[in-house]
């Protein structure tokens, strides 16, 4: 359905879970994809999967808390390439824990992952985007705008990052660079979902409370996104959209619950 030929496609954090998926939707589509993270190995693998479906792929090594690395990494790839057509920014920490026995430098640490580290993204790449016609996709959480008890830092830092979507889509339009962020459901096969729901029988209520009764995919991820960077989407833009078979809708409220006695039996 939507063919990338040319197209320079940057994803942060594409070397695990969620991301990988997104990466792997637009070397399919033909694109030319660059992958970064913390970790070297993953990101060698990665860029051998990538180039396994066919695609033009590199990759490169960065903390997005060491904006310097990050930019040199980025500024790599534009080198390369050219101009970045579609910035992808997902890098995210987390771990469940109520706000009374988290410590500073926990909520610390996700804030700065998760928020800085999207700030450190969009601003190091924006020198290096195609303008006009560049797509920013952030990769946010439904913690952004459903208040979910043991999620305190994340829910603090996704709002954030959505915020700074809407804001930069203002800054950044008239340069002809459209941003958005897509907000995951509940994914199968992913940390975060390992993490939220530990138990078999914690994911099938999660399962059980999506309105299309399924657990997402990468892919249906990687479409949304391939969607809003396509000409198709060229008027989106500061949209945050949900990709959650509709469980934000009052699903959420279910895990939110279940965290909470989770948390205060521990």
């Amino acid at each position: 359905m939507f063919d990338y030929s040319d197209k320079n496609v940057v994803v942060v954090g594409g070397t695990s879970g969620i991301n990988r998926g997104i990466a792997r939707s637009f070397a399919k589509a033909g694109a030319r994809v660059a992958v970064a993270s913390r970790d070297p190995k993953k990101v060698e693998d990665t860029v051998a999967e990538l180039a396994s479906l066919g695609a033009t792929s590199t990759g490169f090594s960065a903390d997005v808390r060491d904006q310097p690395a990050l930019a040199e990494g980025l500024q790599s790839v534009q080198d390369a390439w050219g101009d970045i057509d579609v910035l992808v920014s997902g890098a995210a920490g987390n771990f469940p824990a109520l706000a009374t026995g988290m410590s500073a430098n926990g909520f610390k640490s996700v804030v700065e992952i998760d928020l800085l580290g999207s700030f450190h993204v969009l601003q190091a790449a924006y020198p290096l985007l195609r303008k006009p016609g560049a797509s920013v996709i952030n990769i946010s959480a439904p913690q952004a705008f459903l208040p979910m008890v043991g999620q305190s830092h994340v829910c603090a830092a996704k709002a954030g990052v959505d915020m700074l979507t809407q804001t930069l889509a203002q800054e950044w339009g008239a340069a002809g660079v459209r941003v958005n962020s897509v907000v995951p459901g509940p994914i199968a096969d992913t940390e975060g979902m390992k993490r939220l729901a530990p138990t078999p029988e914690l994911m099938e209520r999660t399962r059980q409370s999506v309105p299309l009764q399924r657990l997402g995919e990468a892919e249906d991820l990687g479409n949304a996104c391939l969607f809003l960077s396509s000409p198709m989407a060229s008027y989106i833009s500061g949209v945050v959209l949900p990709v959650d078979g509709g469980w934000s809708l009052s699903g959420a409220a279910s895990l939110s619950a279940v965290l909470a006695k989770v948390l205060q039996q521990n």
